[in-house]
């Protein structure tokens, strides 16, 4: 894939103005406060599995307007004491998956839950569990990018941000967790989905969000080449006149709004050669970033970033931040 974004040499200088509403932080702690009103506590239920140093459990706890929301903890067999844990968001389109897709973090001596999104999880990258009970009386494109995208509070991501939010919270609640040690992390969605949950949900240790999408809307539906930020590019040019409403309503979930609002230490990445979420949308958003953070930008990769030289960082920074 050719580079199609700004040079190398500029990414890292590369800022953008800031675009939450004035009642972005009303919005935000209103619907949380919703969700607060559902307790926060994980049902836990063991989930046999061929893993013998791994232990696992089918996990559900209550999201966004109370719905039930799925995730796995995995946790290392032989431990003592409450562990740090790890919440991870999926990418898009994907949802739990197997737990023998989460093995990293646990067999590292980490508890990790993976949280669902819900309705996604439909593809061969990871089928899920969740339902989405909510949808846009508006129509829009197939996808999850326009569903309510006229309205700030029916906008799906609104609902999908907040299960997030309460997956911490429900991580605090497990025994086998120190709710003094929890890390987000993610790549692409799940990136994009760190830095919300990293700046929303109180005392978080560490945030990783690896070539973070739903980051910088404007600018990302303009030059992405390929993927979800294309739902968008198509809907405007189906529905000519509701473009600038559109944006409006995608202010209250970017990744570059929440980013300042943001203080735990963070670990970014980008590719530069990423047709899905453009290197300069990443820097955007890392450049906002309001915590002590550091990136890695792997020049010659597309979306799949370094892969497991990712991991491989990832580890070293939860190591530095969780112990």
């Amino acid at each position: 894939m050719p580079r199609t974004d700004l040079p190398f040499e500029e990414l890292p200088h590369y800022r953008a103005a800031p675009t939450a509403p004035a009642d972005f932080d009303d919005f935000w702690a209103q619907t949380l406060d919703e969700a607060a009103r559902h307790d926060s506590s994980a049902v836990v239920l063991p989930h046999a599995s061929p893993l013998t140093t791994l232990e696992v459990a089918d996990v559900g706890f209550a999201g966004y307007g109370g719905h039930p929301v799925k995730a796995w903890l995995v946790l290392p067999r032989q431990r003592s004491g409450r562990l740090p844990c790890v919440v991870r968001f999926p990418g898009y389109g994907s949802g739990r998956s197997s737990p023998l897709d989460a093995l990293e973090y646990a067999s590292c001596g980490y508890a990790q839950l993976v949280m669902d999104v819900r309705g996604q999880g439909t593809n061969e990258r990871g089928t899920g569990d969740t339902p989405d009970p909510e949808d846009s009386p508006h129509p829009h494109r197939p996808g999850f990018m326009t569903k309510g995208v006229l309205d700030p509070r029916r906008y799906y991501y609104r609902r999908v941000v907040t299960d997030a939010v309460r997956a911490v919270a429900a991580a605090r609640t497990l025994d086998s967790v120190d709710p003094d040690r929890v890390a987000v992390a993610g790549s692409s969605q799940g990136g994009g989905l760190a830095v919300a949950a990293g700046a929303l949900a109180p005392g978080v240790a560490a945030v990783i969000a690896d070539v973070p999408f739903l980051s910088h809307f404007r600018r990302a539906v303009e030059v992405a080449a390929e993927g979800p930020y294309l739902e968008i590019a198509e809907y405007c040019r189906a529905h000519r006149d509701s473009a600038e409403r559109v944006f409006a309503t995608l202010s209250y979930t970017d990744a570059l709004n929440f980013a300042s609002r943001a203080t735990a230490p963070a670990a970014f990445s980008a590719a530069g050669m990423d047709p899905v979420t453009p290197p300069s949308t990443c820097y955007a958003v890392y450049n906002a970033y309001a915590g002590p953070k550091r990136m890695r930008l792997w020049q010659f990769n597309n979306h799949e970033g370094g892969g497991v030289f990712a991991v491989e960082r990832n580890l070293a920074f939860l190591a530095e931040h969780l112990g």
